[in-house]
């Protein structure tokens, strides 16, 4: 069985929690308060990767604190990681702004592949979700344009990122749990069927490296 560490990272209130407690069936009573992580939480469950037949895959998802204060810690929690999701609301401006900051010090640092990345854009209830959204699990490669307007229908940004290019190769996904749960939970798994791949494919490279 296939072990996966998942790393979901963001900034503060985006609801990384959230998703990371739903999608591994985790229930907490919280009250409806919102909580701040402290430093990292790790979730352990079983999922179907898509394209995985019968098979199914041990996650550990790392619910990740957005608190800049524990960025000390941050290249201890990527250490033998698997993948990033990084997690944002896109109706708060500054979330959109620092989505590059998230993407260089946990993808690029790491040198992930992008099928091993997700950005999601989480809508909290009722915020409603604009006509004309990215499908489930679309990619935007090759078309950096639709990706900066995805991100500005929702709020009047025009210097979002300076490097597009990487970020519009990376899936992006729409989040929104009070209407279309499954929805959610049948992207992570074709984003984890993603991963899995990648790893069999390095894992095969490495045999055959020692082989010859």
């Amino acid at each position: 069985m296939f072990k996966t560490k998942i790393l979901f990272v963001g900034p503060n209130e985006s609801g990384k929690t959230v998703l990371a407690n739903f999608l591994s069936d985790t229930t907490e009573n919280v009250g409806g308060e919102y909580r701040p992580t402290e430093g990292v939480r790790i979730l352990e469950f079983e999922s179907a990767p898509e394209g995985s037949g019968d098979k199914t895959c041990e996650v550990e998802l790392w619910d990740c604190s957005g608190d800049f204060k524990f960025e000390s810690c941050w290249p201890a929690l990527m250490k033998d990681s698997s993948g990033v999701v990084i997690i944002f609301n896109p109706d708060v401006p500054s979330h959109l702004k620092e989505i590059e900051t998230w993407h260089s010090m946990f993808i690029s640092s790491q040198g992930l592949q992008d099928a091993q990345c997700l950005l999601i854009a989480h809508h909290k209830p009722g915020s409603g979700v604009e006509d004309g959204r990215l499908p489930l699990g679309n990619s935007l490669q090759g078309r950096p344009q639709l990706f900066y307007e995805l991100l500005l229908s929702r709020v009047n940004i025009f210097t979002l990122f300076d490097a597009a290019s990487h970020l519009s190769r990376l899936p992006l996904i729409h989040s929104n749990l009070e209407d279309e749960p499954e929805d959610v939970r049948q992207a992570f798994c074709r984003y984890l069927g993603n991963v899995v791949n990648t790893m069999s494919e390095s894992r095969e490279r490495e045999e055959m490296s020692i082989i010859t």
